[in-house]
């Protein structure tokens, strides 16, 4: 069964829908972009998807592509070379059944973060992501729901129509404020993965961002 989708396109309206540098309005058709155009695709009918069905770039978009990008080990408490050492007990403080991937999503995406604002670009100018996944020791397959809440604490959760921020739930905590608020919805793709070059990385990450061209 196909699937509607309704087209955004990048214009002069800033911020309408998207922070940063993809601007965007809406349209009936998907073309091709112009020089300087970001136009985003978004399911129909949704006011928080979680990502968009795709992405155009017009040929005088300066990008930013970040390399892969794993969590720091920052759990002493923790063995080196356990996943669990690649966690921040300060960023889960206070929630209940938090996952270890979702616990070192969490600082992938903070670490993804500072690599973007150190190139001069912000995670709501962020257009594309891959995620690449290890399923945790003991289970059958990645923990995608686990990854899914910790992208929701960085990621799309801004209602893009009452631009209001959504409240997202981390582990099986209530839903609180993301620990940033942004309304970049990126084309993405999340994989499992066999391995991962550090032994106990569950997690990697990596981006494209455009630059917003009145910087």
């Amino acid at each position: 069964m196909k699937r509607r989708t309704k087209v955004f396109v990048g214009t002069a309206l800033t911020g309408a829908l998207l922070t940063g540098s993809a601007t965007v309005a809406g349209a009936k058709g998907w073309w091709s972009p112009g020089p300087k155009d970001v136009r985003v695709m978004l399911p129909e009918g949704q006011s928080n998807p979680a990502i968009a069905n795709g992405v155009a770039t017009g040929g005088e978009v300066a990008v930013y592509q970040s390399s892969g990008l794993g969590p720091s080990a920052l759990n002493p408490a923790a063995p080196e070379g356990t996943p669990e050492r690649y966690t921040d007990p300060a960023l889960t403080e206070g929630a209940q059944g938090v996952t270890i991937t979702e616990a070192q999503a969490l600082v992938v995406l903070r670490n993804i973060k500072t690599n973007l604002e150190t190139a001069g670009v912000k995670p709501a100018d962020v257009i594309t992501m891959k995620a690449y996944l290890m399923k945790p020791p003991g289970a059958q397959i990645a923990d995608y729901a686990g990854w899914n809440r910790a992208y929701r604490q960085y990621f799309a959760n801004i209602d893009l129509k009452s631009l209001q921020v959504v409240p997202v739930p981390m582990g099986t905590s209530a839903p609180k404020p993301p620990l940033l608020a942004n309304k970049a919805r990126p084309a993405r793709a999340t994989m499992e993965v066999a391995s991962l070059a550090v032994p106990g990385w569950l997690v990697e990450v990596e981006v494209t961002a455009t630059y917003n061209k009145k910087r």
